[in-house]
């Protein structure tokens, strides 16, 4: 490889570190739920841009409001994640209009199937795949050809510690966030020889509406802010995975490779059972 060659790539290597350091144009969808509230409000700073996602219009005018306040130059957009074709239309408009340096794909839904012998409806088991999975790789789609062409990027997708293992009170919710880890994995190796780095963030239970709803224990919750905290020093750092906490974390893990009745006793016993 000649010398200039060998500069140019380490150029593009000090620019991409510098921008998962301090990107300028932040990209959040779900910016109405609870992480992703926080997440706006810890990337809200004079200097940055900041494009803010959710479904909740109230809602995200008033966080949007916050964030300007806190000195970001804030655009809320509201289109339908559950429409895939629209949703990247809207995002390659956007991507068209501004430098997204870093793409947080956070927007996100669940359904709990309760305690009794009713099963998950396949309407909802639809409705979980259409945002969670549909939505978030349709999000994806949108950003990345620009990224692509600009040869830097940073794209982190939000999937959960429920990835490593699927529990009994939330079917379809697991399955959703499984796949999307494998495929933030995937997308990892793929891109990162073009500059664009991709991260998997995986939660535990974070206070927020949607742990709310669900219907078992929620060991080591913790609050959005901390997540958000968290889930930045993970990106700032380009971290392959962003897992945490880390006890529950290494707790999934194990599951995901003990003998399968020994895993299943153990989410009985410890309260995730129907």
């Amino acid at each position: 490889m000649s010398q200039d060659g060998t500069v140019g790539q380490l150029a593009q290597r000090q620019s991409a570190r510098r921008s998962w350091q301090n990107p300028t144009t932040v990209l959040i969808t779900g910016a109405t739920g609870g992480i992703g509230t926080a997440l706006a409000r810890c990337y809200a700073q004079p200097g940055r841009t900041l494009i803010l996602h959710g479904r909740d219009a109230p809602r995200l005018a008033t966080v949007t409001h916050e964030c300007e306040l806190l000195g970001a130059q804030v655009h809320g957009t509201c289109f339908d994640l559950r429409d895939a074709e629209a949703a990247m239309a809207a995002l390659r408009e956007l991507s068209s209009r501004y430098v997204i340096d870093l793409a947080i794909v956070n927007a996100g839904v669940s359904r709990g199937v309760g305690r009794g012998l009713e099963e998950e409806s396949w309407d909802a088991a639809k409705a979980v795949l259409a945002v969670n999975l549909n939505g978030a790789i349709a999000t994806v789609s949108g950003v990345l050809p620009e990224m692509r062409r600009r040869g830097a990027g940073q794209i982190a997708v939000v999937s959960s510690l429920a990835a490593y293992f699927g529990l009994p009170v939330t079917p379809t919710y697991c399955a959703s966030k499984a796949a999307l880890k494998v495929y933030g994995e995937a997308m990892r190796g793929l891109l990162a020889p073009q500059g664009i780095a991709v991260n998997v963030v995986l939660p535990g239970f974070v206070k927020t509406p949607m742990s709310d709803r669900f219907p078992s224990a929620k060991p080591l919750l913790m609050s959005p802010e901390r997540a958000a905290t968290l889930i930045r020093r993970g990106l700032e750092r380009n971290r392959a995975r962003i897992a945490f906490p880390l006890r529950l974390a290494w707790a999934m893990w194990f599951l995901s490779v003990l003998p399968a009745a020994l895993s299943q006793w153990m989410v009985r016993t410890a309260g995730f059972g129907r």
